[in-house]
C-alpha cells in the first residue's frame, strides 16, 4: 500500500541542509513547524495550538531549487508523503512545495521587476510626476521588452503602481481588475 498524500502548510524552522550522494544526486533537508489555531469558545478568540513539527526531505532538481529559496522564517506550502513518526516529528518526503503569497510576494526569474522599480522617487516629486514618465515610456520599456498585450506582462495599473510607490491603496476599475493576459 502506497503512503498517502499530504499538504501542509507552515514556517521553515533552520537553514536547509543540502548533500549529494556518491552519484551526484542532490537531497536536501529542513525542518518546518505547523502551528495550528484553535477557536477558544470562552474566549471568544483564536489561539495557537500546540506546534506540529516536520522534518522533510527533498531530491533532485527539487532540492536543488529548494535550498537556493528557502530561508529561515519562510512561510511554505509542501505536498508529501509521510514516512515515519519519531521523536516527536513527522518525516515528509517532499513531492512538491512552494512559498506562501499569503505575508509576502514573491518574484519569479520570469516575473522579475524592471530595475526602475528599485529606483528611489524623490520626497518632493508629486505622484502626477512620478506617473507621467511610466506613461511616455515607448510599448514594452519597463516590462522586459514585452509589449503590453503579451502573454506575462503586467497590467497597466501594475506599472502605475510601482512607479508611485506601494503604500497607499489605488482605486482600480473594474476593466483593471482582470488582467487581459490570463489564458493560453
Amino acid at each position: 500500500m502506497a503512503p498517502s498524500v499530504t499538504h501542509v502548510s507552515g514556517t521553515v524552522t533552520g537553514d536547509v541542509e543540502v548533500r549529494f550522494t556518491d552519484s551526484g544526486v542532490a537531497v536536501c533537508r529542513f525542518r518546518l513547524t505547523q502551528t495550528p489555531t484553535q477557536w477558544d469558545a470562552a474566549a471568544q478568540q483564536w489561539r495557537d495550538g500546540t506546534p506540529i513539527r516536520y522534518v522533510c526531505t527533498a531530491w533532485r532538481d527539487l532540492a536543488r531549487n529548494a535550498t537556493e529559496s528557502l530561508t529561515d522564517g519562510v512561510d511554505i506550502l509542501v505536498t508529501g508523503r509521510i514516512t515515519e513518526i519519531r521523536d516527536n516529528a513527522v518525516y515528509l518526503s517532499v513531492d512538491d512545495l512552494g512559498i506562501s503569497l499569503r505575508q509576502r510576494i514573491a518574484y519569479t526569474e520570469t516575473s522579475l521587476p524592471s530595475p526602475a522599480a528599485a529606483a528611489p522617487i524623490s520626497p518632493t516629486a508629486s505622484v502626477a510626476s512620478v506617473a507621467a514618465p511610466a506613461a511616455a515610456q515607448p510599448s514594452g520599456a519597463g516590462t522586459g521588452g514585452r509589449s503590453a498585450g503579451q502573454t506575462g506582462s503586467p497590467p497597466a495599473w501594475w506599472e502605475q503602481r510601482r512607479t508611485t510607490g506601494w503604500h497607499h491603496p489605488a482605486a482600480r476599475t473594474p476593466a483593471d481588475a482582470v488582467s487581459p493576459n490570463v489564458g493560453p
